[in-house]
């Protein structure tokens, strides 16, 4: 049994006990020299979930009336360690570290929002939540870390990119004034990567309430040249790395939910309206957005069982991030360099296309996405849709 198994049956049982809105963070630590007087000695002697389930809310209840919820438990092959739970992740820190929390604290508030903030109101449905956002760095992904941080939430934010992960957190923390992001490296496309970052949730936070699945690789072309390596890069990354983040995030939430059975958590994909139309030039990124929308339907209706909802935002251009406006790598320069709009002589050419074909007259920004995010958590009765947010450029009939 190893901690990252055992912390977010904890926190489920922490969550259960801490109510309606409660916000509880697991955070765990070798065991100090010197045990804390307040931790309860636990021990799980195998490796049978429903066995360790029973241990832990056992020992839970015989925590003294007021006192830490911090327990020392030994665990069979894996051996000794401290596990805190906590109304958020600096009071845990400061458990598992010996020192002494006064008060079970409060969910964080949201703090106000910037131009790159949430939607008011509603985005206090995510308050003192825990969320993963994988793409997290750059681009979109950076768009919806900022918004869910400014909206309270405590925000991992996983990206190949470690040192720009490491960056975005920092900031997003300073601005905060609390431990808003955490950077975590990943690599979507390695299934030893995935689940390593996600061991290292565990054992961090405890769990997860929110996965964003919105790491997301482009590379136009003709289906008459493109070369294979291209076509399987896109759909390592679109499509086999979306199903390997929601494997290894969906176990998570699910110990989670053995400890609060009416704990309801989201898988959000970020997949695209080229999921929903094909894009000429641009097969094999239609095609693996195509299959996430499967993968969503499908793993709606297996994880449901779970109190996890699946559900997919299908964004419209977002013409200002550097999926598109790099000036090497970006979308205008491919699409001019391949011809894909006729007649275009310059970027700006390109982006006028693009533009126009958008009734609304501009490309995707993030608070639409964000608003689209906090709808889906929001909404409990919704689960293996695709949800366009294309500026009425794509329209479901």
């Amino acid at each position: 049994m190893t901690v990252s198994v055992v912390a977010p049956l904890l926190r489920g049982i922490a969550l259960a006990a801490a109510g309606p809105g409660g916000s509880v963070v697991v955070a765990s630590a070798p065991l100090p020299p010197v045990l804390p007087a307040d931790a309860v000695r636990i021990d799980i002697a195998d490796d049978d979930e429903a066995a360790a389930f029973t241990a832990l809310r056992a020992a839970y209840s015989r925590r003294a009336a007021g006192a830490p919820a911090l327990f020392a438990a030994n665990l069979a092959g894996a051996g000794e360690f401290l596990l805190a739970a906590a109304s958020d992740i600096d009071a845990a820190r400061v458990l598992v570290a010996g020192g002494a929390v006064p008060s079970a604290g409060r969910a964080p508030a949201p703090a106000e929002a910037d131009s790159k903030g949430s939607a008011a109101g509603r985005d206090r449905v995510v308050s003192g939540r825990i969320a993963l956002v994988t793409g997290g760095a750059q681009g979109f992904g950076e768009e919806i870390a900022r918004g869910l941080a400014a909206s309270g939430a405590l925000v991992w934010v996983a990206d190949i990119n470690g040192d720009g992960a490491r960056r975005l957190a920092a900031e997003l923390t300073a601005k905060a004034g609390r431990t808003a992001a955490i950077a975590v490296a990943m690599d979507v496309t390695s299934e030893e990567s995935v689940a390593d970052a996600i061991s290292e949730i565990a054992r961090t936070t405890g769990g997860l309430d929110l996965v964003v699945s919105n790491a997301g690789v482009l590379k136009a072309g003709s289906v008459l040249d493109q070369e294979l390596g291209a076509f399987d890069s896109v759909t390592r990354v679109n499509y086999t790395g979306f199903f390997l983040v929601a494997k290894h995030a969906a176990n998570l939430m699910r110990r989670q939910r053995l400890g609060h059975p009416g704990h309801r958590t989201d898988i959000v994909q970020i997949n695209s309206k080229s999921g929903l139309a094909g894009s000429n030039r641009n097969g094999a990124y239609a095609g693996s957005k195509f299959g996430g929308i499967g993968l969503v339907q499908s793993f709606a209706l297996e994880l449901v069982e779970y109190g996890i909802k699946v559900n997919a935002i299908c964004p419209g251009n977002f013409l200002d991030g550097p999926l598109w406006s790099d000036q090497e790598k970006g979308l205008f320069v491919q699409y001019l360099r391949t011809g894909k709009v006729p007649g275009a002589k310059t970027i700006a050419d390109v982006r006028a296309f693009y533009e126009a074909k958008v009734p609304m007259g501009r490309g995707c920004e993030g608070p639409d996405v964000m608003r689209a995010i906090y709808y889906l958590v929001e909404q409990e009765y919704e689960t293996g849709q695709a949800l366009p947010v294309t500026g009425g450029q794509v329209m479901l009939t």
